[in-house]
């Protein structure tokens, strides 16, 4: 088995699980009988996790220097953590399996970028090939689940979400046995710099606050969309191709990203993304019943999610110094997509009301990121990042 074939599955069933997972958990606990208030606090649960666990695997990589070894370690416990679904029906114990699983999953995906860009001696065009087998393991299993949940009674989908899941895990757990461990390396950096005055700059308070209100905005997305379609009356297999259809747009905006960033500023980037993003769920709470439209509105998770990541990623690799980028991602990732997150997820689940909610619900997500793009027109550009983003951003 070729380096390629075995670093390429492992992004694949990596990002298989969340395939399943973001779009149809909310279709699983549903069908548990929970109501849409304990779907946002499981929600919330799950994404909390994010706050702590990039930091919690990354400092113990580097202490232990064992990336290989969390990788598998993570792999295991997930797979144990969400196989508990199978035998759990209340409220308590299956928020705990998740967030269990959430904690362990995290570890992987940081340690295993790490791993796969040394392994190809960071090739841009290596590693854009390899990446790319993880957004078509995502487009594989949602497609299956939608249609498992098109031809199979509702009553039978919470098996079915388990028994697939489980299976994707343990795929996972198998395909890290075939990464072989890399020598070990001298590492003679610098000691670390601190970050806290970067932390406290105007333009990162505002991007970290932007940031945040985006997420917030994607709480019913990320929560509630694949159930919002069920009782749209859209079919299993509707729902899997509309949420596959925004990876499919997510994935050509990262493979041509540069050339955005040859003709457009950081703040251009940043503030139409987030306007563009208002606009997308404003749609979506009132046009949602036409699948034209709402088919339109998935082409914008381009922008909303495709371009603001790129671009997020920039101005962090600009912002902070090379010895602090893997403590400005942490912070980054702990508290925009975390804190926001669950901060989205717990909102999403209150005003839900059981579907009842779902266009006011869409229209506060419009006002989130509405206000995330004026607070966006504040932020000052730094220096021209151009020729940084054409060498680099194809790397992200």
């Amino acid at each position: 088995m070729s380096l390629f074939t075995r670093l390429s599955s492992n992004y694949f069933f990596y990002f298989a699980i969340l395939g399943l997972v973001s779009p149809f958990l909310s279709v699983f606990l549903d069908t548990k009988g929970f109501n849409s208030i304990e779907l946002g606090e499981i929600f919330a649960f799950l994404t909390a996790t994010k706050i702590v666990a990039p930091s919690l695997w990354a400092v113990l990589a580097d202490k232990t220097g064992q990336q290989l070894l969390i990788i598998r370690l993570g792999a295991l416990c997930a797979f144990i953590s969400f196989s508990l679904l199978f035998w759990l029906n209340s409220y308590w114990p299956i928020s705990f399996s998740l967030a269990l699983f959430s904690l362990f999953w995290t570890a992987i995906l940081p340690q295993l970028e790490v791993l796969t860009l040394n392994s190809v001696r960071r090739s841009s065009k290596i590693y854009a090939r390899v990446r790319l087998w993880g957004s078509l393991g995502f487009i594989a299993l949602a497609l299956v689940a939608g249609q498992v949940m098109e031809y199979f009674p509702i009553e039978e989908f919470t098996f079915s979400f388990t028994l697939m899941g489980s299976l994707i895990l343990f795929l996972l757990l198998v395909s890290t046995l075939t990464i072989k461990p890399q020598r070990k390396h001298v590492n003679n950096s610098q000691a670390p710099i601190a970050i806290r005055s970067k932390l406290f700059e105007s333009r990162f308070v505002i991007f970290f606050f932007a940031g945040l209100l985006l997420q917030v905005s994607f709480g019913p997305y990320y929560g509630f969309f694949a159930l919002f379609l069920r009782d749209l009356s859209y079919s299993g297999f509707a729902v899997g191709v509309l949420i596959s259809l925004g990876v499919v747009a997510e994935i050509i905006v990262f493979i041509y990203a540069g050339i955005f960033f040859k003709a457009f500023s950081l703040k251009q980037l940043l503030t139409f993304s987030l306007a563009i993003t208002a606009l997308r769920w404003y749609l979506v709470a009132l046009f949602a019943d036409s699948v034209w439209v709402l088919s339109f509105t998935q082409l914008m998770h381009a922008a909303s999610f495709g371009l603001y990541h790129s671009a997020s990623m920039l101005f962090i690799s600009e912002h902070f110094s090379p010895c602090q980028q893997s403590r400005g991602q942490a912070v980054y990732l702990g508290g925009v997509y975390g804190l926001g997150g669950a901060i989205g997820a717990y909102l999403a689940g209150v005003l839900w009301l059981d579907g009842q909610g779902s266009t006011t619900t869409f229209i506060v997500a419009s006002c989130a990121a509405l206000l995330a793009t004026l607070l966006m027109l504040l932020f000052k550009e730094k220096s021209p990042v151009k020729d940084w983003a054409k060498n680099n951003i194809n790397n992200n």
